[in-house]
């Protein structure tokens, strides 16, 4: 008696399902992604870029740096592109003068904006032949070594009379720096460019609510000296329009580097400026 093989196991019915089950997961990471990205940038860091000099000597055009987003408290202008979802502001902080903080700019409300913090609610704020004035004590203001600024692609000298040529032959922008200390003891570099119509001003009363920001470059800076006018100056500014803290430099560029050579995009980086603290 011959035995007869048994019939070969059929095959299983391929799962058509499967690839729309790895489509489905794919789909479902990405959203997570999004999500998580959303969170981190709204309430925790958010990166910003400084397009132009009013902060100098501290920050210069094409500093990238982080923003922590918890240090001020939270509202609808943490959220990107300040969808209303936070009603008023929520675990509120008042800064602190000296902190550098950005802003949306009022009366567009749609810009961000980099200012120091100067006077809080209550405060008085006077600029008096160049020398900044609270609550009519005058803010010690020492002269101390020239900053020089290098010039690159994206840094030019504010006028020819701060042009300068370095024993390398390397061009710079020489400009007059003075030292500045706040009440409370915070101390940082200022630049003064000369006699400008900003170094005299009336007594600014700030608010409740409000703060006085201030450019460090004191003489190319439009910033609560000058009436709030969208494009133009910021006037004094409702803490609800607090974004963030500066708080960590995360990269810096002299603006020479060129997609079609890669070897620029390191020649260009500013090395000394990333991971410094504010």
């Amino acid at each position: 008696m011959t035995e007869t093989a048994p019939a070969p196991a059929k095959e299983p019915p391929a799962d058509h399902a499967e690839p729309e089950e790895k489509q489905e997961n794919f789909l479902v990471f990405l959203l997570k992604l999004v999500v998580i990205v959303l969170v981190f940038r709204s309430f925790i860091f958010s990166p910003f870029n400084i397009p132009s000099e009013s902060m100098l000597p501290r920050l210069e055009n094409g500093d990238y740096l982080l923003a922590s987003k918890w240090s001020y408290g939270f509202s609808k202008y943490s959220l990107p592109f300040s969808v209303p979802l936070i009603p008023g502001r929520i675990l509120a902080s008042q800064p602190t003068r000296g902190d550098i903080a950005i802003f949306k700019a009022p009366p567009g409300n749609d810009v961000d904006y980099i200012k120091r913090v100067i006077g809080l609610p209550g405060d008085r704020i006077q600029v008096r032949g160049g020398q900044l004035f609270i609550n009519g004590k005058a803010v010690p203001k020492r002269r101390i070594g020239d900053f020089l600024l290098p010039v690159s692609a994206n840094t030019r000298c504010y006028a020819i009379q701060f042009e300068a040529t370095l024993p390398d032959g390397s061009s710079v922008c020489r400009y007059p720096q003075f030292r500045e200390t706040l009440p409370g003891g915070k101390s940082y570099n200022v630049l003064d460019l000369g006699q400008t119509p900003q170094d005299d001003t009336e007594v600014y009363a700030v608010p409740q609510g409000h703060l006085f920001l201030m450019g460090d470059n004191r003489d190319n800076s439009l910033d609560s000296r000058f009436p709030a006018v969208e494009g133009q100056g910021i006037g004094i500014v409702p803490q609800e329009n607090l974004v963030g803290k500066a708080s960590v430099m995360m990269f810096s560029t002299d603006g020479g580097s060129e997609w079609l050579k890669p070897w620029t995009w390191f020649t260009s980086a500013r090395w000394s400026r990333i991971g410094g603290t504010f």
